[in-house]
């Protein structure tokens, strides 16, 4: 009836493979501590990196914008919609990351979906790694130039193919500090090597912008590469910055290029200004107030240190990323309900998002964490998985 039977029966074998997904229903502000339906928990699965999502001065600059210029953008920015808060915005992007020219998109997927597409066409090549976001593997499908995915952070893979490649152009695209493992991509060799192949290297730093590089300008910085090594750079304002939308820095030709051509830019609405006006707070505070990347850093260690002597599998991460890997989706499953029910919130992440049998415990930490906290993590962590025989 009503054709969605399919449907039904598909929803139902996801079930019961422990791939479902549920949706909490927080009920106050992104912080070490929030409240989801009615209860309290420790927050370790949120991306607000340096606690700025509910900083007074970035609250204070949205609601202020909001009094100058309503809530919605109202058009998109090439009609009327690009206000002096996203143009300020831009122009601190470009400063901050040492590009010419900056363009904010509303998400980090419409950014990845239009820089490729706008980039690339039929007779281009795109050049991924397997581990890259979906946004990116997904804009390099929908580019309709050949797509090829090489070995994650492998340099040689990634060299061979493109010295096999005839296209006119090729894009090689990657994460900075990868999502869902949180080790960072081998930037100065893939310059190099894309470079020597006559390639544009795009890199998506989401994950890095904030947290590494001098005074968080991220993975590119944190590996002293200029425009010229990384012509295309895209960084989210959502995750280190703690407010929402993306952005894109390079040269004047790309950005000039992208605000022509990026499908995803020209026809949406632009964010609100206030989240602009917000962003742009947030950025000065990314900037000066050093001592979150060191407590982030300090946190990091604790969490490493402790999550070792209990045995548990760590992949090779120095960023907030601090995934616990599981292997079985149940299982992981099992253990993030586990330390539900013991105040704690940690993601169970699970196929298709990583490869089959790598599910795992996603831990995320921020600068808003008490060492008290990560403390509490630990304990709960050796109480839930021990016993189950998943340690060491």
């Amino acid at each position: 009836m009503g054709g969605f039977d399919d449907l039904a029966q598909q929803l139902a074998a996801r079930k019961q493979q422990h791939l479902y997904r549920s949706r909490l229903i927080t009920e106050t502000a992104q912080g070490a501590e929030i409240r989801v339906d009615g209860q309290s928990y420790l927050n370790f699965c949120s991306n607000d990196y340096l606690g700025l999502a509910n900083h007074p001065d970035v609250v204070a600059s949205f609601q202020n914008a909001a009094n100058d210029y309503g809530v919605g953008g109202g058009a998109s920015h090439l009609v009327n919609g690009h206000s002096k808060a996203h143009h300020a915005l831009e122009e601190a992007l470009a400063d901050f990351t040492g590009r010419k020219r900056a363009l904010l998109f509303s998400t980090g997927y419409m950014a990845n979906l239009g820089v490729v597409s706008a980039l690339l066409s039929r007779g281009d090549a795109v050049f991924q790694d397997r581990l890259n976001h979906a946004s990116l593997l997904d804009a390099g499908i929908l580019s309709g130039a050949r797509f090829q995915r090489f070995q994650h952070a492998d340099v040689t893979d990634l060299g061979k193919r493109l010295a096999a490649s005839e296209a006119t152009r090729k894009l090689v695209v990657t994460d900075g500090v990868f999502s869902m493992d949180g080790d960072l991509a081998p930037l100065s060799d893939m310059a190099a090597t894309t470079q020597a192949n006559e390639a544009w290297l795009m890199v998506d730093d989401a994950h890095g912008f904030g947290c590494l590089g001098e005074a968080g300008r991220g993975s590119v910085d944190y590996f002293n590469l200029n425009q010229q090594q990384v012509p295309v750079l895209m960084g989210t304002l959502g995750k280190g910055f703690g407010t929402a939308g993306a952005f894109v820095a390079g040269s004047e030709e790309l950005i000039e290029t992208l605000i022509q051509q990026a499908r995803t830019y020209i026809y949406t609405t632009a964010m609100p200004p206030a989240v602009a006006a917000a962003s742009l707070t947030s950025l000065q505070l990314v900037q000066t107030e050093q001592w979150r990347r060191d407590k982030l850093s300090d946190l990091i260690n604790q969490f490493r240190t402790g999550a070792e002597q209990l045995g548990l599998e760590l992949m090779p991460s120095q960023t907030p990323i601090q995934p616990i890997v599981v292997g079985d989706a149940e299982r992981a499953l099992q253990i993030s309900l586990a330390l539900k029910a013991q105040g704690v919130l940690v993601t169970a992440i699970r196929p298709p998002t990583v490869p089959a049998g790598t599910a795992r415990l996603r831990v995320t930490l921020s600068a808003s964490h008490s060492e008290q906290q990560v403390v509490r993590l630990l304990d709960v962590l050796a109480d839930v998985i021990k016993p189950a025989g998943s340690a060491a």
